[in-house]
């Protein structure tokens, strides 16, 4: 985690987080381009900190650290092409929120950010400021992951073109 932005901040309220078994898991499943669940993790929730921090928003930081570090704590790796995983991006909120009450004690804010954090693409708006700070964080960072993907692809193709010539 060195060079993470909020690294101590994420450290002091996840620690147990982020030293589960579950995270273990996070850490073998691709969850954007190139980024693991684990990193996708740690990314979104460096975003949060950053985004409260520069629109000055008052928010429970724990439950803002805490709720971003579980937001995907699915467990399984969706690219593989079975039906359930068709619509991972509907149903995953719910099966990351039971995952993390197994292994947690959440507070409301923290239950709120997992189950909405897909918001608008589930229905139900988020209910707490911390909630909505994360739905933006985690679109701006899968998009971030998603293009540095692209371009990763885009550098092998040219690689391997370049090396045929």
């Amino acid at each position: 985690m060195s060079k993470l932005k909020h690294e101590k901040t994420i450290i002091r309220h996840g620690s147990d987080i982020l030293s589960c078994k579950g995270m273990k898991t996070e850490k073998k499943c691709i969850q954007h381009g190139t980024f693991s669940v684990y990193d996708h993790s740690l990314y979104v929730t460096s975003m949060c900190l950053t985004i409260s921090k520069k629109l000055h928003l008052r928010v429970n930081e724990r439950s803002l650290v805490r709720g971003a570090l579980l937001h995907d704590f699915f467990l399984y790796d969706w690219h593989e092409p079975t039906k359930a995983n068709r619509i991972h991006g509907f149903t995953h909120p719910g099966i990351a929120l039971r995952n993390a009450e197994k292994v947690f004690k959440l507070n409301k804010i923290e239950k709120n950010m997992i189950k909405r954090h897909m918001f608008p693409l589930t229905p139900v708006p988020p209910r707490y400021k911390e909630s909505a700070v994360l739905c933006v964080a985690d679109k701006i960072c899968a998009t971030f992951e998603t293009v540095d993907g692209f371009k990763t692809k885009i550098k092998k193709k040219i690689r391997r073109v370049g090396s045929n010539a």
